[in-house]
């Protein structure tokens, strides 16, 4: 399996180098994006790393459509081709991505692109800030526009969790809440229409996945987390969160760890604005 994180140190030996030594030729996303603060581009343009090309995660990584739908639905296949073609992605390339928030909101292109089959995608441990504090340069501005891509994606390499399965899928297997303790027992809700979690749902915060630096823990930390949460060895895990995104980050702690997760992409946002399906609150049992 190829690598999924990368150091600065060595980004940064593959951009001169034009390629990492285990990959294809380096494109590398930025994907600044947060609840409070969605457009990210400001921030992009006033710093990011050199030749990184700015990417709209409410548009390029989602499509938009009834709450039913959830805040997050995947986009369509034909929507993130055009997209990543646009940011230069060529077949058997190695595609880094970054945020400034821990990884929260990258790794949500880099469980997009592994499902629709861009096998090599990376994300800088420790964000941008890893980048920063080892003294490497930024560029201000829009990067320079590269030659459209040849990258053909189709969906169907990573296993997903939809609607309709969810409810089995959690009398019989483990599927992790990764969003706040606080939202998952139903004390506050902030954007969603109900309050609560998905019955037999385990709460488990992404943001405990990564140290103080916005680093991953090791995967041997990781596994034992995930243990402790009731994840038996090599099991498939389901995982949800408020809309999708922080779902992925918590994929791919799972996948570090040896699990294999499967992600619900609707997640809360969709289950909560089905008046038909039942809302849990408080801690979980013991």
């Amino acid at each position: 399996m190829p690598e999924i994180l990368t150091t600065p140190t060595d980004l940064r030996a593959a951009l001169a180098a034009g390629a990492f030594p285990d990959g294809g030729p380096v494109r590398v996303l930025d994907v600044r994006w947060r609840l409070d603060r969605p457009d990210g581009r400001p921030e992009y343009l006033a710093g990011h790393i050199p030749g990184a090309q700015y990417v709209d995660l409410d548009h390029d990584l989602a499509e938009h459509g009834a709450p039913t739908d959830g805040r997050h639905p995947v986009p369509s296949i034909e929507t993130l081709q055009a997209a990543a073609r646009r940011w230069g992605i060529d077949a058997g390339d190695t595609v880094v991505v970054y945020d400034d928030l821990k990884n929260m909101s990258s790794a949500r292109a880099w469980w997009l692109l592994r499902h629709a089959g861009i096998a090599d995608v990376r994300l800088l441990d420790g964000s941008l800030r890893a980048w920063t504090s080892a003294g490497y340069d930024v560029e201000t501005g829009d990067a320079e526009t590269p030659a459209p891509g040849n990258v053909t994606l189709t969906y169907g390499s990573l296993p997903v969790l939809e609607l309709d399965g969810v409810s089995a899928f959690a009398d019989e297997a483990l599927l992790l809440d990764a969003r706040a303790g606080e939202r998952y027992r139903g004390e506050v809700e902030p954007i969603d229409p109900r309050a609560g979690h998905v019955p037999g749902a385990v709460s488990a915060p992404t943001t405990e996945n990564v140290d103080g630096d916005g680093r991953f823990r090791s995967p041997d930390e990781l596994r034992s987390r995930f243990r402790m949460l009731g994840a038996d060895d090599g099991a498939t895990v389901g995982v949800y969160c408020g809309s999708g995104v922080t779902a992925a980050h918590q994929a791919v702690a799972l996948t570090l760890a040896g699990f294999e997760p499967r992600v619900f992409p609707g997640s809360w946002s969709q289950w909560s604005n089905h008046p038909e399906l039942p809302v849990a609150t408080g801690p979980e049992p013991r």
